[in-house]
């Protein structure tokens, strides 16, 4: 069983910045895909980023690619998500997932094949 934490959420002004963490219990998440999801209110949680299980390849939706870096580091079992340029669209509740896929070069973009969840961090972006 994995037990995911984030943190680093809050309040920030448009144009800010942020960087979420997330950290790992129970169990090593190194041969885990990591990924970060977000829900706003009254609309479906959607992908925002994910990692594979080497780090060497990453996944952008194309509203945050340019913007956010997602980042982990396995020695301390916590995954990060860089925020940058924020903007109003980007408030929601930002929520890390774990994968206990197979592929070390890969990670998924869909909720679905995300087995573990953290309880989520908000974040609000003021105008």
């Amino acid at each position: 069983q994995v037990q995911l934490v984030e943190s680093g959420g809050g309040l920030v002004q448009a144009g800010g910045s942020l960087r979420l963490s997330c950290t790992a219990s129970g169990r090593t998440t190194g041969t885990y895909a990591m990924g970060w999801f977000r829900q706003a209110p009254g609309k479906e949680r959607e992908f925002v980023s994910a990692i594979s299980s080497s780090g060497t390849s990453t996944y952008y939706a194309d509203s945050v690619k340019g913007r956010f870096t997602i980042s982990r580091d396995n020695a301390k079992n916590t995954v990060y998500l860089q925020m940058n340029s924020l903007e109003p669209e980007d408030t929601a509740v930002y929520y890390c997932a774990a994968d206990r896929g197979l592929l070390p070069n890969y990670a998924s973009t869909r909720l679905r094949n995300y087995d573990y969840w953290g309880q989520g961090t908000q974040v609000t972006v003021s105008s």
